[in-house]
């Protein structure tokens, strides 16, 4: 295999944000609230282009009955703006026939021929009469309350136990609220192990998880279409606030913001000779990225996974060549191993002969 010149090894190595989730304010967001969505297109959003699209500033997802629509499995549309933990969610929604949900705490699991497949909490709703409202772990424990009822998730010797000590109110009282094929309000509240959803202004669980190993901290936010018969699902007025304080986690898009130096870089199994790296600086400004060297400059831009594992980066150069790549970050380091040529995505942090792997460490450059 041709191994990657110093030119193209500068280029890779510079490869390192992701997309900034863009945001607008809307001119009634509540205090404290951010706009996920911007009404016009599907920036800072992750999914199949051919399922998901916006209509009349709506994001609006379709399945059919061609071979482009027709899904095999349930696929969702995934938020880029990081990890969400405690937080209030609320939008507005309609569907048309079908199931869907909101994904909350979760993780993309893998990438399906029809886009992201993705497990964990789920705000449920359907244009049937059974499961709005009710909480549902996708790819995990199933039904962790059904509408109308409070509930507490227990261990039992290993086992889920879903244990049901109250109602918040009639489940069809709570379905005669809904609007069938119209616009109706979904707001979404997690507070440590507390979980709680509403339609409508009527709440339709209460959830405390005490099952330590399966209770989700943080995670993915993401909306569903689900596989079945064609349906047509939309959200509008996406917003939502951060209830952890000074103290919430921060997305790797803030942790990565700022100029890096390499400390080490491996290509092919060889550790690069120390001025070589030294020369080059890395400026990441929201999703865009700058690298400096005595090779000359590239500027590009890319996207992350933050809720894959390990997280992904997909890299466009200036070139326009295209990167794929993992990563973590952690404090002053940024560690990122990039697959160049032909390559495939790497799966570890490992960079063999022939492998056509770069791996690099960077620590935060210092004023």
């Amino acid at each position: 295999m041709q191994k990657p010149t110093s030119r193209f090894v500068t280029l890779a190595l510079s490869l390192c944000c992701l997309q900034a989730a863009f945001t607008t304010t809307a001119a009634n967001l509540e205090p404290g609230f951010k706009s996920l969505f911007n009404g016009k297109d599907l920036t800072g959003w992750d999914g199949n282009s051919k399922l998901w699209s916006v209509k009349d500033g709506t994001i609006t997802g379709v399945t059919g009955s061609d071979a482009d629509t027709k899904i095999n499995h349930n696929t969702f549309l995934v938020w880029k703006g990081g990890e969400v933990a405690d937080f209030e969610l609320r939008l507005s929604y309609r569907i048309e026939k079908g199931n869907s949900g909101i994904q909350y705490r979760s993780k993309v699991t893998e990438t399906g021929k029809f886009g992201p497949i993705v497990g964990g909490y789920q705000a449920d709703f359907e244009a049937g009469k059974t499961y709005s409202g009710i909480l549902y772990e996708e790819r995990g424990r199933g039904i962790l309350a059904q509408r109308g009822q409070k509930t507490v998730i227990k261990d039992a010797d290993g086992k889920t136990k879903v244990e049901v000590t109250g109602s918040v109110g009639d489940t069809k009282e709570i379905q005669a609220k809904i609007k069938d094929e119209d616009w109706n309000d979904y707001v979404v509240i997690a507070k440590g192990n507390h979980l709680q959803h509403f339609i409508n202004g009527q709440q339709t669980v209460d959830v405390i998880d005490e099952q330590p190993a399966k209770a989700a901290k943080s995670g993915a936010l993401a909306l569903q279409i689900h596989v079945g018969p064609p349906m047509v699902v939309q959200f509008k007025n996406i917003r939502m606030k951060n209830l952890s304080g000074d103290s919430a986690k921060k997305s790797d898009l803030q942790q990565l913001q700022g100029k890096w130096v390499p400390v080490e870089i491996i290509a092919n199994g060889k550790t690069l000779d120390a001025d070589a790296v030294k020369a080059i600086n890395l400026t990441i400004n929201e999703g865009s990225y700058k690298s400096e060297s005595g090779d000359g400059s590239d500027e590009g831009t890319f996207k992350l996974g933050e809720s894959a594992s390990p997280r992904t980066m997909d890299i466009t150069t200036g070139g326009g060549n295209d990167i794929p790549a993992i990563y973590e970050v952690s404090g002053d380091t940024f560690k990122a191993c990039y697959g160049v040529g032909s390559s495939s995505r790497p799966t570890e942090f490992k960079s063999t002969e022939d492998s056509n792997h770069i791996l690099a460490t960077y620590k935060r450059k210092k004023d």
